[in-house]
C-alpha cells in the first residue's frame, strides 16, 4: 500500500511559510477553520459527547436483582436530578459558557450579568473558574464614556484545551487538532489507497499519525480533552464500532478497541492505568462517527459563525461515496441511531449499474468520484479540479467530461428532490469533490428540484459550496470533542477552585 505525507493548506487559510524538506505541518497555529465563535455553536446530534467517555456502557438503572425494584442511582447518574448547589453551580457555568461561545461580539462580566440575571459577584466568581480551567480568556480593557471600570471582554481561549479528530477515507487518512477558537494548532494527512485494506494494518497507521499531531499541539501548550475518527460508513449509536464501510471493504470493527491495542494500550481508554502518557495524549475518550455527520457539524459552523445564525441545510459530500447530513437550527441530526443520511445508496434508477454495498442503480454509481472520473475518461487518482479544467476544452473529451457531469447532476436532482420532499429543507450544501463542482451541478441540479419538489412553486432553493476543501471531517471531529468542554465546563475547573 504506498502513501505519501504531505501537509495540509486550506484555502480558507492565512497563507503559511512553505514547509522545509521532511516537513509534514506546522506545530504553531496554522489558521482558523470555522471554530466555536463567534456565533451559535453548531451540535452534532442531542446527546452529549459524556457518554463516550467511559466506554463500559454502564445503564443509568440498575435492577437489584433480588428484589425486581429499581435502586436508586447516584445523583450524577439519575436521569433527571434535582437541584443542588454542586448542580447549580454547574448549570450556572454551562449558561455562562454558552454565552461566552455564542455571542457575536466578546461580553463583558457586566454584559452577563445583565444576559443571565446572575448578580455580579456570582458572574465574577464563575468566569474565574472559566479563566483558571483555560476555558475563556480576558481581552483587553475597553473605556467607554461612562464612569467605573472599563469592560474587560471576555474571549474563548487560545491554545490551552483542544480536540483531536481523525479521518479515514478511501484516499486518504488525516488529523487535526483544533482549540477553543477554531485555530488549527497542528494537522497532518496522508494520501494512499486505503480501498478494500485490512484495518488490522491501516488502525495502527491512524493511531501514530494522530499521536504525532496531539503531542505537536501539546508542544504548543495545548490539552487535548477527547478525540473523534470519522469513518465513512454506518456507526453503532455508542460510537465505538464500524458495522460497514463498502468503500473501505471494512465491517464489523471494534475502532477504539484495535486502536488502543494496536498502541500497545488496554482495551478502552478508560482502562489506561496511570503514568501511561502515550494513549494519555488522546484525550479522556475515543470515539468513532460517520464521516458526512462529522463534516456537516463543520459546515453548520462555519455558516452559523458567517452568518450569526442557526443554519438549516443538506448537506451532501463526495469523497469515492456519498454521505449526506440533515442539519436544523445548528444541529446534525444523525437520527436515533445515527444513520441518516445514506443518500449514497438510495436508488435514482433501480435497473442500474451494480453499486458496491450490493443494490443496484445507486446514486453513488452515478455521481460518486470513481463513477464520475471514469465516466469523464479520466483516472481514479484525478482530481475535481482536473474535471473542471476538462470541461472548458471544445473537443470529444470536453464533452464527454461535460455530459459526465450533466449525468452527475441529473442523479443529484433526482435523490435531492427525494430529500427535499421527505424534509422540507429548502438549501443544499455542496462539499467534498462537489465543493469545485458546485457552478457546474448546480443547473442540473435545480432543475430536477423544480420539477420533482411538490412545493416547488413556493420554495427557494439555494445549492451553495463550502470554502472547507481538506478533510472537513477532521475538523468536525475536532469540534465534537471540544463540546465536551462547552458542555461540561465544570468537568475542566481545576479541584483548588
Amino acid at each position: 500500500m504506498e502513501a505519501k505525507i504531505k501537509s495540509v493548506t486550506d484555502p480558507t487559510r492565512s497563507p503559511t511559510p512553505p514547509p522545509g524538506p521532511g516537513h509534514v505541518s506546522g506545530a504553531g497555529p496554522t489558521g482558523r477553520l470555522g471554530g466555536f465563535g463567534p456565533g451559535p455553536v453548531a451540535r452534532l446530534g442531542r446527546r452529549g459527547i459524556s457518554r463516550g467517555l467511559t466506554g463500559n456502557g454502564a445503564p443509568q438503572e440498575d435492577l437489584d436483582a433480588g428484589s425486581g425494584r429499581r435502586e436508586r442511582p447516584p445523583h450524577h447518574r439519575a436521569q433527571r436530578p434535582g437541584a443542588r448547589q454542586e448542580t447549580l453551580r454547574e448549570s450556572n457555568l454551562l449558561l455562562i459558557t454558552e454565552e461566552i461561545f455564542s455571542a457575536a461580539e466578546p461580553p463583558s462580566r457586566a454584559d452577563l450579568s445583565i444576559r443571565t440575571g446572575m448578580t455580579r459577584s456570582t458572574v465574577s466568581r464563575l468566569v474565574d473558574d472559566l479563566l483558571a480551567a483555560g476555558i475563556v480568556r480576558e481581552g483587553s480593557p475597553i473605556v467607554g464614556g461612562t464612569r467605573g471600570r472599563p469592560a474587560v471582554p471576555l474571549h474563548p481561549a487560545r491554545g490551552t484545551l483542544a480536540g483531536l479528530g481523525v479521518e479515514i477515507n478511501v484516499d486518504f487518512m488525516a488529523a487535526r487538532v483544533l482549540d477553543l477558537t477554531g485555530t488549527a494548532l497542528a494537522e497532518e494527512l496522508i494520501e494512499g489507497d486505503f480501498s478494500a485494506s485490512d484495518p488490522q494494518e491501516v488502525i495502527p497507521q491512524i493511531g501514530e499519525m494522530a499521536l504525532r499531531v496531539a503531542r505537536r499541539a501539546a508542544e504548543a501548550g495545548a490539552r487535548v480533552v477527547g478525540t473523534v475518527m470519522a469513518l465513512p460508513g454506518l456507526v453503532t449509536a455508542e460510537e465505538d464500532h464500524l458495522m460497514l464501510a463498502p468503500n473501505l471493504g471494512w465491517r464489523d470493527v471494534d475502532v477504539p478497541r484495535l486502536m488502543c491495542r494496536s498502541l500497545g494500550g488496554p482495551e478502552r481508554l478508560s482502562q489506561l492505568p496511570e503514568g501511561s502518557p502515550r494513549l494519555a495524549e488522546f484525550g479522556d475518550f475515543f470515539v468513532i462517527a460517520n464521516e458526512a455527520k462529522l463534516a456537516a457539524l463543520a459546515v453548520a459552523q462555519e455558516f452559523s459563525a458567517r452568518e450569526q445564525e442557526e443554519q438549516t441545510f443538506f448537506y451532501v459530500s463526495a469523497q469515492m461515496g456519498i454521505g449526506a447530513a440533515v442539519v436544523i437550527d445548528g444541529i446534525v441530526d444523525a437520527g436515533p441511531r445515527g444513520w441518516a443520511g445514506e443518500i449514497g445508496h438510495v436508488a435514482v434508477e433501480p435497473g442500474g449499474p451494480q453499486c458496491g454495498c450490493g443494490s443496484s442503480g445507486c446514486l453513488e454509481v452515478f455521481a460518486g468520484k470513481r463513477a464520475l472520473l471514469e465516466a469523464a475518461g479520466l483516472e481514479p487518482d484525478a482530481d475535481a479540479e482536473t474535471l473542471v479544467a476538462l470541461t472548458e476544452w471544445e473537443d470529444e473529451p470536453g464533452e464527454r467530461a461535460r455530459q459526465a457531469i450533466d449525468r452527475a447532476g441529473w442523479a443529484l436532482g433526482v435523490a435531492l428532490s427525494g430529500a427535499v420532499n421527505l424534509l422540507d429543507v429548502d438549501d443544499i450544501v455542496l462539499g467534498g469533490e462537489f465543493g469545485p463542482l458546485a457552478d457546474l451541478l448546480r443547473p442540473r441540479i435545480e432543475q430536477e428540484l423544480r420539477q420533482r419538489v411538490l412545493a416547488a412553486r413556493w420554495s427557494r432553493f439555494r445549492v451553495r459550496e463550502t470554502s472547507i476543501r481538506l478533510s472537513p471531517a477532521t475538523t468536525g471531529g475536532a469540534l465534537r470533542a471540544l463540546r465536551a468542554v462547552v458542555d461540561e465546563p465544570l468537568r475542566w475547573v481545576p479541584q483548588a477552585t
